[in-house]
């Protein structure tokens, strides 16, 4: 016999991971480890999940089923855009893409020697294609592309959970 999972549940355990993401994130961070610009987009999700998750399990407990159903969909477009963002960046790492020039592209060339000594005081970038943490031999991004993913199954799941609730 099949038990299905509570909503409740689904939103605490995707609440659970992003808060477990960011944490390690940042503990990355702490180390002197600056993400790209395409590490800090693929947050997003994460970090609105930080609402949303709370929202899909509050609504369905009370009995809100379509308040539920909206956040988890929402939840489950928005880490699925973030798999996408992700396999793009696997892919920028590996270079089947070109990446964003801002991170990834051509260095540009000041004018003068006084203007490149004031760019290599000011400016800091940490290129897109270049990881720097490999783990269990796949990069962050590559990571990002399972938790993403797994984590739009899940919030689709929580979705046709009060789908059937709504019923």
């Amino acid at each position: 016999m099949r038990r299905d999972v509570s909503p409740r549940v689904i939103a605490a355990a995707i609440f659970a991971v992003a808060i477990a993401a960011i944490g390690g994130a940042w503990a990355y961070e702490s180390l002197g480890y600056l993400p790209c610009e395409l590490c800090y987009k693929e947050r997003i999700p994460y970090y609105a999940s930080f609402v949303l998750a709370p929202l899909a399990g509050l609504a369905a407990q009370t009995g809100r089923a379509g308040l539920a159903r909206a956040a988890f969909l929402l939840l489950s477009l928005l880490f699925l855009a973030d798999t996408a963002l992700s396999i793009y960046h696997s892919g920028v790492e590996w270079k089947i893409f070109a990446g964003p020039s801002d991170c990834s592209g051509p260095l540009s060339s000041a004018a003068s020697m006084d203007d490149f000594m004031k760019q290599l005081q000011t400016v800091k970038v940490v290129r897109c294609d270049t990881p720097t943490l490999w783990v269990l031999g796949l990069t962050l991004a590559n990571w990002n592309v399972l938790i993403s993913g797994a984590l739009a199954l899940l919030a689709a799941t929580g979705a046709r959970g009060n789908a059937a609730l709504s019923r």
